[in-house]
């Protein structure tokens, strides 16, 4: 059984009072807040070991580049890789997944390619792929939240290089049947693609168990800083491709007639880490461990079923999102009012959502209205909290 008060006190920023109010932060898809060991973790490093790594011979190099590579093997055994190699550091989600898309189109788009992406994608696994130049094939899915299978596997022709579908609607909560995607796909000798980044903090992530050859995250979605995340790649995967940016780490050697690049993982490394944020993500997942993840995972679920029976009771409240497999989220609409009007009336009342699109126009599109109201729920919140977030919404 977790300790919620306990978890509570380790979260500075929810003592906020928000327009006289105690803050009740309920807009976890977009950013979770930070435990203050991992607030310790960037001051400490900073105040006493900020240094460049795998470059200086002196102490402080040394041990910060130690302490950045712990942190590579950390997240291997957290989301279960096979090696450290196949883990490499980003900015986030958006910086992985722009990664792949570049290096992928250089490597393996020959001309008129397509990438098959669900109709639930959030902006960063659309326009990448876009940029790169594919054409891409949305999986339609169901008014309740549900991927059509059976379409997805209609979709696939000889022109198909690639499948990008997300693990977790940050807009709807869907938690997609990844590996019954990546089975699929891979029948057909196409490689698979996982956004992640609201599956890691809400559920166990196995990469082996799901197959997929890329899997991306972020940092800040679970407890870690902003300005880090992963991207995940099976190493036959990374060593066929190209760099994406150059200089720094990624070299080997260099003249002015060519330059040859280093292994994996610091081939898509270039320049200089953010270190204290690597190191804040690995006490992120040393926080999340010590909860227990099935743990967060119970409780999360206790909490939407909570929060799910509660706003429907609401006369004129309209859920988007109802799949039987979903995450901590509730999108939603209160009668004809815009959702920027719901979000600034509760952001009075103390209550902080999301608002708007939320990186996924086509989601609105499929459903025919601007926005939606969202609130997102992590393991520091409470009934309690929902009871006060139903109260301001009947206010």
């Amino acid at each position: 059984m977790m300790n919620i008060d306990d978890i509570r006190t380790q979260f500075p920023i929810l003592d906020t009072e928000v327009h006289g109010r105690r803050l009740v932060y309920l807009d976890n898809a977009a950013t979770t807040q930070k435990p203050q060991a991992v607030i310790d973790v960037l001051t400490d490093y900073y105040s006493h070991l900020n240094a460049n790594i795998h470059r200086g011979a002196h102490h402080l190099a040394a041990v910060a580049t130690e302490r950045y590579e712990t942190v590579r093997r950390q997240v291997q055994h957290f989301i279960h890789a096979r090696s450290h190699e196949e883990i490499v550091f980003t900015r986030g989600t958006t910086e992985s997944i722009n990664l792949v898309a570049s290096s992928f189109a250089r490597r393996f788009f020959p001309g008129d390619d397509e990438v098959i992406v669900s109709g639930m994608e959030h902006h960063s696994n659309i326009v990448p792929w876009q940029l790169a130049g594919a054409t891409l094939r949305p999986i339609p899915f169901s008014d309740e939240g549900v991927l059509d299978l059976d379409a997805f596997e209609r979709l696939f022709t000889p022109r198909t290089r690639l499948v990008a579908v997300t693990h977790v609607s940050n807009t709807l909560g869907t938690v997609n049947p990844v590996d019954e995607v990546v089975r699929r796909a891979h029948a057909h000798g196409v490689p698979v693609l996982v956004d992640g980044a609201q599956a890691v903090s809400h559920l166990r992530v196995d990469v082996q168990a799901i197959g997929c050859d890329f899997y991306c995250f972020s940092g800040h979605k679970m407890y870690a800083p902003m300005g880090v995340g992963v991207m995940y790649g099976r190493q036959e995967m990374l060593e066929a491709l190209p760099p994406y940016q150059g200089g720094g780490e990624m070299i080997e050697d260099v003249t002015f007639e060519r330059t040859t690049y280093n292994h994996l993982p610091f081939k898509f490394e270039a320049g200089t880490p953010s270190v204290g944020d690597v190191l804040g993500l690995g006490c992120a997942i040393d926080f999340m461990e010590s909860v227990g993840v099935d743990n967060i995972a119970a409780h999360e679920a206790d909490l939407l079923r909570y929060a799910t029976d509660r706003i429907t009771r609401l006369p004129d409240v309209r859920l988007y999102g109802t799949s039987p497999e979903k995450a901590a989220v509730l999108s939603f609409l209160v009668g004809t009012a815009h959702p920027y009007d719901v979000g600034t009336l509760l952001d009075q009342l103390g209550v902080a959502v999301r608002t708007g699109h939320h990186c996924t126009q086509p989601v609105m599109d499929r459903y025919g209205i601007p926005g939606t109201v969202r609130a997102s729920f992590a393991v520091y919140n409470t009934r309690d909290e929902i009871d006060a977030f139903i109260a301001a919404i009947q206010r």
